[in-house]
């Protein structure tokens, strides 16, 4: 026997012998929490794993984030201007201060300055998922991916009536599990890996802060 075939031997013989276990959906629908409680569940653990978190008010959102980047010193913000967060953000955008640069065109275009100009991006968000701690997001047109990816630091929008208890729970009323939507993410926090030498190190595959901003 080759080297190769014994290493598939030993492969087949590590193979289950059935197809994997249905998962429990009884244990996941019993895992409810009141809407105040789901709120603190997610911020426990997403601050674990060095999220930031705003609060704000369904009205006064758009003022928490300006605020934040006045105290940031931000030099810019890149947001979707095509959605109804990003029409309020803009309303309540000072004349002076720092820029609010809209992702209005084909990242071709402003290549350079998305990837070595942009200070930090504004995004939406579906929800967030209060087992676990995380943030949904499905990125498209209006808000591209690389909103959330390139700028070294991602503000999102999260409403509170938004978070779900279980990603289950998410998947089912996002109408997931009949079909995921083309760029489906979930984010619990900044950017991190510990691929050098096992030292963690913040914004290497994406951005370095995560600053939530939760409305109510």
């Amino acid at each position: 026997m080759s080297e190769r075939d014994a290493i598939l031997a030993r492969l087949r013989a590590a193979m289950p012998a059935g197809p994997p276990p249905v998962p429990d959906y009884a244990v996941q629908e019993a895992r409810r929490w009141d809407p105040g409680e789901r709120a603190e569940r997610l911020k426990r653990c997403m601050t674990a794993v060095k999220t930031e978190f705003i609060e704000a008010g369904p009205e006064d959102w758009p003022q928490a984030v300006v605020a934040f980047a006045l105290r940031e010193n931000l030099a810019n913000l890149l947001y979707g201007p095509h959605t109804d967060e990003g029409r309020a953000l803009a309303a309540a955008w000072p004349e002076r201060g720092p820029r609010l640069a809209p992702y209005d065109r084909p990242v071709e275009t402003f290549k350079q300055d998305l990837f070595e100009g942009m200070a930090a991006g504004f995004t939406t968000t579906l929800g967030g998922i209060a087992e676990t701690g995380g943030l949904l997001l499905a990125p498209g047109p209006a808000e591209p991916r690389l909103l959330s990816l390139v700028p070294p630091v991602h503000v999102a929008l999260l409403r509170a009536e938004r978070i779900f208890d279980t990603l289950y729970q998410a998947f089912r009323e996002l109408g997931w599990n009949a079909g995921l939507p083309p760029n489906a993410l979930v984010i619990s926090g900044p950017s991190k890996t510990a691929d050098i030498e096992q030292t963690l190190a913040y914004g290497v595959h994406g951005p370095k802060r995560l600053v939530v901003v939760l409305v109510g």
